[in-house]
């Protein structure tokens, strides 16, 4: 048997720090994404709704919408975007360190990517139902509620686990300035001191926690698909 203070888990980085990153990484990845979710949703459904030949066609709201607040947001790389909203971040939360800090950035640069996904799972509902529903009396909200989400709810789930698995690594990013978490304990201990355990140990856990995020979203979506 292999000795204790011969192993990597002898390294104090990793017996004392691991699992206070691996803590901090889950708050950044859980409020962006229940914030993300919250909003996202809305502006993906209104992207929808208020495109061409929609039930609620807004040419000028879609436009705003779509070309400005969704792809723009999105065109910014996600490492510029955290450095611009450092002031944006210390008047809202009072701080821009932390993983409550790093979690304004991550949800403003997961928003708009995951309205897309919205609005394109929402695009793959057969226009029919919503016909259907029309001539039944149904109100637009009650189309869109009762029918138009429930009905693409399998893909709704698919595009926010991959949301999710897209912010895990963005909160590595966040780590590198002051977000804490996985990233910051890898860039700390594994990259300025050399501790090569550290770099791999960090790497693992999140391939770990990638691979859990993505095997429930599929599970979810796949119980729920009944098509």
């Amino acid at each position: 048997m292999i000795p204790l203070e011969n192993t990597w888990f002898a390294n104090p980085a990793i017996q004392k720090a691991l699992l206070p990153a691996l803590g901090e990484t889950l708050q950044m990845v859980g409020i962006s994404a229940l914030v993300t979710l919250v909003i996202g949703l809305p502006l993906g459904v209104l992207l929808y709704i208020t495109r061409p030949g929609a039930m609620s066609a807004n040419r000028p709201l879609n436009f705003i919408l779509s070309s400005v607040v969704v792809n723009i947001t999105r065109s910014i790389p996600y490492a510029v975007l955290m450095l611009a909203l450092i002031p944006f971040t210390r008047w809202l939360v009072g701080t821009s360190l932390g993983p409550i800090a790093a979690s304004v950035s991550l949800a403003i640069a997961s928003i708009p990517f995951f309205a897309r996904l919205v609005e394109t799972s929402l695009r793959e509902v057969h226009s029919g139902k919503l016909d259907a529903a029309h001539a039944m009396g149904s109100t637009k909200l009650q189309s869109i509620t009762k029918v138009l989400i429930p009905e693409a709810m399998p893909s709704l789930v698919a595009s926010f686990t991959t949301t999710v698995v897209t912010l895990v690594g963005y909160s590595a990013m966040a780590g590198l300035i002051g977000g804490g978490g996985l990233g910051r304990l890898a860039y700390n201990y594994g990259f300025q001191r050399y501790q090569i355990d550290v770099m791999i140990m960090t790497v693992v856990l999140l391939v770990v926690l990638v691979q859990l995020i993505q095997w429930i979203g599929d599970a979810v979506s796949k119980a729920i698909d009944h098509r």
